[in-house]
């Protein structure tokens, strides 16, 4: 099996990636609102949410937050959903990898790093992942 994995990059990197000064990253978060309101029957209006994402270093991860600008309620489906200002709607994790924690991360679904490529950089890799002899 072969597998692609992000790899740790400084703090300020990751925050300037997911809060992309064009708003990029926050449209893509916001559409999962639209998402929802096509499946789910739901009517959520994307102008009262923000886009937040950070990087959270005890877990590794960025993490992207829709946060509610007012108090309303949503409904989704037959539900009515009351929504406070500032709550946080958590929507994405992406987690961040060195060559060992990966390593690790694979040998507890009993899978070993056979072979690893990096780019110059170190920002990515690729594992070739089989199951131990």
């Amino acid at each position: 099996m072969l597998i692609g994995v992000d790899l740790q990059k400084s703090e300020r990197a990751l925050n300037a990636a997911y809060n992309d000064a064009k708003g990029v990253t926050a449209a893509f978060n916001l559409n999962v609102l639209n998402v929802v309101n096509t499946l789910a029957d739901a009517d959520f209006q994307l102008e009262r949410f923000s886009h937040q994402a950070f990087y959270n270093v005890e877990h590794s991860r960025i993490e992207m937050h829709l946060i509610c600008k007012i108090k309303q309620t949503v409904t989704i489906g037959a539900s009515a959903v009351l929504f406070e200002q500032g709550e946080s709607l958590h929507t994405e994790n992406s987690y961040r990898y060195s060559l060992e924690s990966f390593t690790e991360l694979a040998a507890t679904a009993g899978l070993q790093v056979q072979r690893s490529w990096c780019d110059d950089e170190q920002l990515f890799s690729v594992h070739s992942l089989g199951v131990p002899e």
